[in-house]
């Protein structure tokens, strides 16, 4: 609120705008885009509720594409779930879980062939399609992707870390202990929690 009350009090000094306008174009947005609440429109789950904001949303800035406005700067795993839900709002998804499951299995055949032919653009081609499909299949879990990913990453971290503690006090050095060592030891941290 303080950025949006600094940016308001600034551009007033300079006859751009008010807070007045401000709160006034928030307010009219919020009843345009909500007529199931402000309005007489019926209806029927979240579903519908958010197919039609989709839909005013996108009259109101004339896009070309229901998957138009998604920030490109947005991480990978986040837009890639945002497209994919925008699709699947206007019925262009799977049907059930099963199916994308399948698709997720398909990318991973994919990529093994690729593999085989190693031309790295393909590789890098069918890795992006595989992770895309496991992002839709997350979307199916209702699960965030990138949460998800940020929890491995996190798990993975304090078990690597305990590796670096369990060779210190076995007197060793992580750089020239070898993998064998180094997988017995994460081995025993995955039975331990």
């Amino acid at each position: 609120m303080l950025h949006v009350v600094m940016h308001s009090v600034m551009a007033e000094e300079e006859n751009k705008f008010t807070i007045d306008e401000v709160i006034s174009g928030i307010k009219d947005k919020l009843i345009y885009r909500h007529p199931h609440v402000f309005g007489n429109v019926k209806v029927n789950g979240s579903k519908e509720v958010k197919h039609n904001w989709e839909k005013l949303k996108r009259s109101e800035s004339n896009r070309d594409s229901v998957i138009s406005g998604i920030p490109k700067s947005l991480p990978a795993l986040i837009k890639a779930y945002r497209v994919q839900e925008k699709a699947g709002s206007v019925g262009f998804d799977w049907t059930n879980i099963d199916d994308v499951w399948k698709k997720v299995e398909e990318e991973i055949s994919e990529l093994k062939k690729t593999l085989e032919i190693g031309e790295q653009s393909k590789i890098e081609e069918e890795l992006g399609d595989l992770l895309f499909a496991i992002v839709n299949y997350s979307r199916f879990l209702r699960i965030n992707p990138e949460s998800a990913l940020n929890k491995a990453v996190e798990k993975f971290t304090h078990r690597f870390q305990l590796i670096e503690k369990e060779l210190k006090a076995q007197g060793k050095d992580i750089y020239s202990s070898t993998l064998e060592e180094m997988d017995a030891i994460w081995e025993k941290i995955k039975k331990e929690k």
